[in-house]
Formats: structure tokens, C-alpha cells, sequence
């Protein structure tokens, strides 16, 4: 097993070099390859090019994002608050549907309205700091999802996955992934199959990578694939994470999610979803709301650099879908378990966990 695995953080603030630091996901399983992002127009290309990603990640990265486009501010204490909102609204735009970078981005607006108590220079500091906390939160809400979701396992478990949510998505041991690595170490895990989440392949290209060098026993798959290991009692389990959660408990996911949640009530097997509660956003009712990120044609008509269909085709490329709340079986946060989700036990759940950390500043 590789130990710097468990312990790896692919994003991280160095105080040496002065800049972020995140590893290149494009490049994996490949090459390892770090990148030193130093200002606010390179984390945004990183964001959307998705050298970095995952919805706890983005969080993170967010938030130091703040800091690198208003650390060489000189101006007064109005300008300030002019300068941040407009950095704000700059890395709210690279990706509308993740909850986590606009919660971060929320908790550094607040830090900022204190410029009116404290110099430019301080908040700055205090910005920085805000990074290192919500690494920080998010890698210790990592090891209680992981912890909670095992729980609710028995042993000789098949599990199906999708897309990446290991450490390379939310630090620490990751969400449905660091579930998976907890329950592996109990000896709970016989086989994880892992969908390849077309049509960037963050299964096969990263929850492939991070399974292998936990030694743990999988078999990827394609896509369309998985609802037959289930009709083939293949599986026992679908386990997923989510980049947002609203108050009903609908669910956006990668795109290919809810077509897991079909088959799944289909074959009477547990769909399992696993986020942290800074995924979560009570400011929605429900899963239509959500905004739905739409990528570009390319991701889908060329492969391996080469063009795969006819010229000029039209395309529909979302990034994510929608699994209502009434095919989740269960939701597994840092705080416990809520079965059978709907906007009651949400809001129970929830309750007092996504308050500003105004203490940031002490």
C-alpha cells in the first residue's frame, strides 16, 4: 500500500515558495506533475480546465484564490472591498455547480466586511488563513465520512462507483472513496467496480490510480456496464459523492449518477451517497434548481486528440445530473448517517453546520 497516498493533499498552500500548490489532475494516471499557481488567472484556468477539481477541492482552492488575487492590493479600505468582490465574482464564474466553492467564497466576503475594523494587510493574512482552515475542515470531515459510511457496511461488499472522490476530490481519504479505503481496512471490501464517467474518464484515469495504490481489488468498466453487473448480482452496493445537495435531498453528481440511482432501485440495491455538509445548500428546494454546468463539444467529439464524429455535430454535454431524493437510500456526512433523505431530516441534520466562521479573524 502507498502511504503517501493516504496522506496526500493535492492541493496545499506553500509558505516557501509563496504560491499554491495542486497537483495536475489532466496529467494522471501518467505523470505526476505539480503546478505552482501564483496568481488569480492561473487557479481560474486550473479550475476550469480541471487540473483541479472535486467539490471540496474547489472549496479549498477557492478560498486561496481569494488570497492570491488580492494579496497585492495597495490601495484603501473601499477600493479593498470593491477589489474583493470583483475577485469573487471572477472565480464564482469557472464553475456554477460545485456548492463548496460559492460556500468559501461566501465565508471570504464575510472575513473581507471586517476591513472596517481591522487594516488591509491584516484581513489579507486572514484570508490566507481561511485556506489553510477549510483544508484543514475538509480533510477532518473526510475521515468521519469514511468512518460513517463504513459503519453501515457488511463484510464481502461489491460496490459499484462513480467518477473520482478519493483524496484527488476532497483531501484526506476523499468521501465515497475514503469509505471504500476504510471499509477495505476492515476487511469489508471484496471487489469495487468502477465506472470510467465518460467523457473525461475520472474513473479510469483517477479513482483507477488511487484504488491500485491502495491495493485495493477493482475492475473498471464502462458506463453502460454497470446496471448489468448489478442485473448479474454482480454488486451489492452503489456508492457516489456529490458536488451538491439541496434541502429535499436531490442530489447533483457527475453526469451518469442518476442513471446509476435507476438501475440501482431497479435491482432493490442500496444507493449510497457520500458528502461532506459543506456540500450541502439549503438555499435550494429542490434538484431542478440547481445550476447545471455545460461543457464543451470537444470533451465529447474528439478522444485521445483525434476527432471522433462528423464535423460540426450539435451536442449536450452536461457535466452533472440530478438523482432525486426519493432514490437514495442513504446520505453519509461527517455528522452520521440520514436514511431515506427528505427535507425534514436534511434540515435536522444540517442544522447550525453552515453558519460563517467569523472567528476566522481571532
Amino acid at each position: 500500500m502507498d502511504e503517501e497516498l493516504i496522506n496526500l493533499k493535492p492541493v496545499y498552500w506553500d509558505d516557501e515558495k509563496d504560491c499554491l500548490i495542486i497537483l495536475d489532475q489532466r496529467k494522471l494516471p501518467r505523470s505526476e506533475e505539480w503546478l505552482e499557481i501564483r496568481t488569480l488567472s492561473e487557479l481560474e484556468d486550473a479550475i476550469r480546465s480541471l487540473a483541479i477539481r472535486g467539490a471540496p477541492l474547489l472549496g479549498i482552492a477557492s478560498a486561496y484564490g481569494v488570497y492570491l488575487g488580492i494579496r497585492d492590493y495597495k490601495g484603501d479600505e473601499p477600493g479593498f472591498k470593491k477589489e474583493l468582490n470583483r475577485i469573487i465574482s471572477r472565480i464564482a464564474a469557472t464553475r456554477p455547480t460545485a456548492i463548496n466553492l460559492f460556500s468559501t467564497l461566501r465565508r471570504a466576503q464575510e472575513v473581507g466586511r471586517f476591513v472596517d475594523r481591522f487594516d488591509v494587510e491584516y484581513i489579507k493574512i486572514k484570508l490566507l488563513a481561511l485556506g489553510n482552515r477549510i483544508l484543514s475542515e475538509e480533510e477532518e470531515r473526510s475521515c468521519a465520512i469514511s468512518r460513517n459510511g463504513a459503519d453501515i457496511l457488511e463484510a464481502n461488499v461489491r460496490i459499484i462507483t462513480h467518477c473520482n472522490t478519493g483524496a484527488l476530490a476532497a483531501v484526506g481519504l476523499g468521501t465515497a472513496l475514503g469509505i471504500i479505503y476504510e471499509a477495505y481496512q476492515r476487511g469489508y471490501v471484496e471487489e469495487v467496480f468502477v465506472d470510467e464517467t465518460r467523457p473525461l474518464l475520472q474513473g479510469a484515469r483517477l479513482t483507477t490510480w488511487e484504488l491500485k495504490r491502495w491495493g485495493i481489488p477493482f475492475r473498471l468498466i464502462v458506463d453502460g456496464a454497470a446496471p448489468y453487473v448489478m442485473q448479474k448480482n454482480m454488486a451489492d452496493i452503489v456508492l457516489v459523492g456529490a458536488d451538491r445537495i439541496v434541502r429535499n435531498g436531490d442530489v447533483a453528481n457527475k453526469i451518469g449518477t442518476y442513471s446509476l440511482a435507476v438501475a440501482a432501485k431497479r435491482h432493490r440495491i442500496p444507493f449510497i451517497v457520500a458528502a461532506p455538509t459543506s456540500s450541502f445548500d439549503l438555499s435550494i428546494l429542490e434538484g431542478a434548481d440547481i445550476p447545471i454546468e455545460e461543457r464543451s463539444d470537444d470533451e465529447i467529439t474528439r478522444f485521445c486528440e483525434k476527432e471522433v464524429a462528423p464535423e460540426d455535430v450539435k451536442t449536450f454535454n452536461p457535466a452533472f445530473d440530478i438523482t432525486p431524493a426519493e432514490l437514495i437510500t442513504a446520505i453519509v456526512t461527517e455528522r452520521g448517517v440520514i436514511e431515506n433523505p427528505d427535507k425534514y431530516k436534511i434540515a435536522d441534520h444540517i442544522s447550525g453546520s453552515l453558519s460563517a466562521d467569523y472567528d476566522v479573524l481571532l
